[in-house]
C-alpha cells in the first residue's frame, strides 16, 4: 500500500516536532505530505528545510491541492476544531494538538462532524501511551483498587517563564490562546485524570491569573471535584513553581496508587477498608498493607499517538485516543475556569453558552496588546 501523506497544520514548535518525526520515517507507513503555515516566514524556514515537501498557506489550500491523506493539526487552539472539520468534511482523517478546543460548543461540533465523516479522528493525547498511567487505569478499571475514595492530582512542574508567554501574540490571551495552564499545559494530566478516575460531578475551582507572570490568563490553579458515589478529588497545576511536584494519587477500599517520578506503587490492603473499618475490635488498628511496586514501560509518546492514527486508518486498530474523547478534557478545564469567574460551584455538564459568553466577556475586558506577528520557535525536547 502506498504511504499515507500527513500534513502538519501549524508549524510552530509542536508542529516542527511532528515534521521531523514523520521526515524521518518514524512512522511506518506515513509519510510527510505536507506542511501549512501562516506565517511567510515561517513557512519559508519549512522549505529550506523540507525542499521537496508541499507548502501551504493555508488549510483550504492543502485541502483544495489534494496533496495529503490525513493532517495533525497543531495550530492555536481556537483553530482545531474549525480546521478539523474542515478537513474532515473533505474527506481527510485527522488527528488534533491538545486540547480539543477552546470551549465545549466548538468541541461538540467538531465530534459531530468527525461522527458523521466516517474517517479516523484522533486526539494527541501522548501521556496514554506512558505504561504507568496505563497500569494506572487497568487497576482501576478492573476493580483491583476497590471503589474509588479519592483523587488527588499535584502536578506542578509545567514552568514557565515569561519569555515562553511572549514568545507568540496569539499566548496566554483570552483571544488568541483562550486559557492558560488549563488549556496548554495541563490538558493531558485532565484527560488522564477523567480516564482513569472517570468524570465528577461538580467543580469547584479556585484560578489566578497572571499570578506568577505579565498575563491574563490563569498560571495557577486549585480545584476540587466531586464523584457521583462520594469521591472527592483536588487537582493542583501552575507554570510558576520550581522545581514542581508531579504525583497523581488514587485511593480506593483496596488501598491506593500511587505515581510519583514515573514509579507507580500499590499499597494494597489485604481487606477491604469499609469492611475492616466495621469489624476490627482494635480501635487504632490498620489493616495489613502490602506495598507492591508495579512493572511499567515507558510509552512512545507523541509517535506512539500517531502511529496508532496511521494504523487505525490502514487496518481499523481501535485508536488509544479517540478525537470525541477530547470533549472530556476540555469540559474539565472550561468548568474549572467558569467556576472561578462565577465564584460558585459548577455541575458536570454544565451550559456551553454560559461558558461561551463569560469567556466573550473576558476577550472583550482584555487590555493586552501583543503583536500577533510574534511567533518565537522554542525546542519542545524534554518538556513533556
Amino acid at each position: 500500500m502506498t504511504e499515507l501523506k500527513i500534513a502538519v497544520i501549524g508549524y510552530g514548535n509542536m508542529g516542527r516536532y511532528h515534521a521531523d518525526y514523520l521526515n524521518e520515517g518514524k512512522v511506518p507507513g506515513a509519510v510527510l505530505g505536507a506542511i501549512v503555515d501562516t506565517n511567510e516566514k515561517v513557512l519559508a524556514d519549512a522549505k529550506a528545510k523540507f525542499p521537496s515537501v508541499a507548502m501551504f498557506s493555508t488549510a483550504d489550500e492543502l485541502i483544495a491541492a489534494k496533496a495529503a491523506d490525513a493532517v495533525i493539526v497543531s495550530t492555536p487552539h481556537y483553530f482545531h476544531p474549525p480546521i478539523a472539520i474542515a478537513a474532515l468534511n473533505a474527506g481527510l482523517h485527522a488527528l488534533v494538538e491538545k486540547p480539543a478546543g477552546v470551549y465545549t460548543r466548538q468541541v461538540k461540533e467538531m465530534n459531530a462532524v468527525a461522527a458523521s465523516s466516517g474517517k479516523v479522528f484522533a486526539i494527541m493525547f501522548n501521556q496514554r501511551t506512558d505504561g504507568a498511567h496505563q497500569k494506572m487505569r487497568d487497576l482501576v478499571l478492573t476493580g483491583q483498587l476497590g471503589e474509588i475514595k479519592r483523587v488527588i492530582y499535584i502536578i506542578t512542574d509545567w514552568t514557565r517563564t515569561q519569555s515562553y508567554y511572549d514568545s507568540g501574540g496569539w499566548r496566554a490571551t483570552w483571544a488568541g490562546e483562550g486559557g492558560g495552564v488549563l488549556l496548554n499545559q495541563s490538558p493531558h494530566n485532565l484527560d488522564l485524570v477523567q480516564w482513569i478516575a472517570g468524570m465528577p460531578k461538580r467543580v469547584r475551582a479556585f484560578c489566578s491569573f497572571g499570578k506568577y507572570h505579565s498575563i491574563e490568563v490563569e498560571d495557577d490553579v486549585t480545584a476540587y471535584l466531586e464523584y457521583e458515589n462520594g469521591a472527592t478529588g483536588v487537582f493542583i497545576t501552575t507554570t510558576g513553581e520550581a522545581p514542581g511536584s508531579n504525583i497523581f494519587e488514587i485511593s480506593g477500599d483496596r488501598g491506593k496508587l500511587v505515581l510519583s517520578s514515573g514509579q507507580l506503587t500499590f499499597y494494597r490492603t489485604m481487606e477491604p477498608v469499609s469492611e475492616f473499618l466495621k469489624t476490627s475490635p482494635d480501635g487504632f488498628a490498620k489493616p495489613e498493607t502490602w506495598k507492591c511496586e508495579i512493572p511499567t514501560s515507558g510509552g512512545e509518546g507523541h509517535i506512539g499517538i500517531t502511529k496508532n492514527f496511521v494504523n487505525a486508518i490502514v487496518d481499523g486498530t481501535p485508536l488509544l485516543a479517540s478525537g470525541q474523547e477530547g470533549l472530556n478534557g476540555t469540559t474539565l478545564a472550561n468548568a474549572m475556569l467558569l467556576s472561578s469567574w462565577t465564584d460558585s460551584w459548577v455541575d458536570v455538564p454544565f451550559d456551553d453558552d454560559l461558558y461561551y459568553n463569560k469567556l466573550q466577556e473576558q476577550v472583550a475586558a482584555s487590555t493586552t496588546n501583543k503583536d500577533a506577528g510574534v511567533q518565537k520557535v522554542f525546542s519542545v525536547a524534554g518538556t513533556f
